[in-house]
């Protein structure tokens, strides 16, 4: 019944003409969906219907499929928000696409977590957003493991919002974590995190220093799901497992099979059985004093050394897993660097404190 509703309304409303802004945003949508992908994508939507759908010849280059799928909306009189929620869509599926910051708030001690209503939530979101800033668009969408996606578009006092140029949002409804994705307009965050405050009932807001193109492994990591449970290092045994016995050469000689065990079982300790939630880097930065001989120039100064040192990898974690087993580093890996998890972050500051070495990851 839906579909062939939006069918009668486009026979009705066909000679309107659709916005060009609108017209182009979803051609330029379409063209960025992998080939193979558009017709689910677009079954998801929900905004076209089936008999629609089943015009859109597949078989020909992209541009093509594209400029049909305009037709299409134009007989529907699509506006920019159904245009909108393909663009969450398609952001919800390639989410990797985007790099994500983790955001915690908090309320005031004792105050105990009201019950969540998501109309109050959406409501005071957009009034606490537009009053301090009238051209944005806002849109929703909520999916089954309770994330509410929140999509914004910014505009200026005399200029319609960018639909290019948006943020996203990911909020689990009844924690204190929110993901933020910007685009380029960094200065609106203030914005946004006062009305996610506002809404959602809580008294502040911080960044966590935690970044990743990984959605799922950020909310790993600050939902605790992932399998790392050290604090500090502390030998313990093995535990045996039922694994068949490997069969071995008796020509081939194991050289230092104590010390490849001794590694095994410290990785063990440190990073775990499972898969390491997805990092791509991490990032230290540097503000310390020059130690060596005293007759050196550079020691002279007063001022700290600074400078920026950056691990990156596809796997940031499972890089560093990997190390201590293949003979490039020594076993157990610094704190620094194993720490992530745990501190749930992957940007550091490391400075001097009362004469000695320190790193704020090592902090509460």
């Amino acid at each position: 019944m839906a579909a062939s509703g939006r069918s009668r309304r486009g026979a009705l409303n066909s000679g309107v003409a659709m916005d060009e802004t609108v017209a182009e945003y979803i051609r330029r949508t379409v063209l960025r969906i992998p080939r193979h992908e558009i017709m689910e994508t677009l079954t998801k939507w929900d905004f076209l219907s089936k008999a629609q759908l089943q015009t859109i010849n597949m078989h020909q280059i992209k541009e093509g499929i594209s400029q049909e799928v305009v037709k299409l909306c134009e007989e529907n009189s699509v506006s920019i928000k159904e245009a909108a929620i393909l663009d969450m869509i398609y952001n919800h599926i390639y989410q990797n696409k985007r790099i994500w910051t983790v955001y915690q708030m908090t309320k005031v001690a004792g105050e105990e977590t009201d019950s969540f209503n998501l109309a109050d939530f959406k409501y005071k979101f957009k009034r606490s957003l537009r009053s301090a800033l009238k051209n944005v668009t806002i849109n929703f969408r909520e999916y089954e493991d309770n994330a509410i996606w929140i999509r914004i578009a910014w505009g200026a006092q005399y200029s319609k919002p960018n639909q290019y140029k948006t943020t996203y949002v990911v909020y689990h409804s009844q924690t204190p974590y929110v993901f933020i994705s910007v685009s380029s307009l960094r200065s609106n965050i203030p914005l946004l995190c006062q009305a996610m405050v506002h809404a959602s009932s809580y008294h502040d807001i911080r960044e966590m220093e935690l970044r990743s193109r990984c959605l799922d492994s950020l909310k790993d990591i600050v939902f605790k799901r992932y399998s790392q449970t050290f604090q500090t290092y502390h030998p313990r045994p093995l535990q045996e497992r039922n694994v068949a016995p490997e069969k071995v050469d008796p020509r081939i000689i194991q050289e230092n099979k104590r010390e490849k065990e001794r590694i095994q079982r410290v990785n063990q300790e440190v990073f775990g059985d499972g898969h390491q939630p997805k990092l791509e880097f991490a990032q230290y930065k540097l503000e310390t004093m020059f130690k060596g001989e005293p007759e050196m120039d550079i020691l002279a100064k007063k001022e700290p050394f600074r400078c920026v040192v950056k691990f990156s990898s596809p796997h940031l974690l499972e890089a560093l897993k990997s190390l201590a087993p293949a003979g490039m580093a020594d076993a157990p890996l610094s704190p620094l660097l194993t720490c992530i998890p745990q501190k749930a972050r992957n940007y550091f500051k490391i400075k001097e404190r009362k004469g000695l070495l320190s790193a704020s990851c090592l902090g509460p």
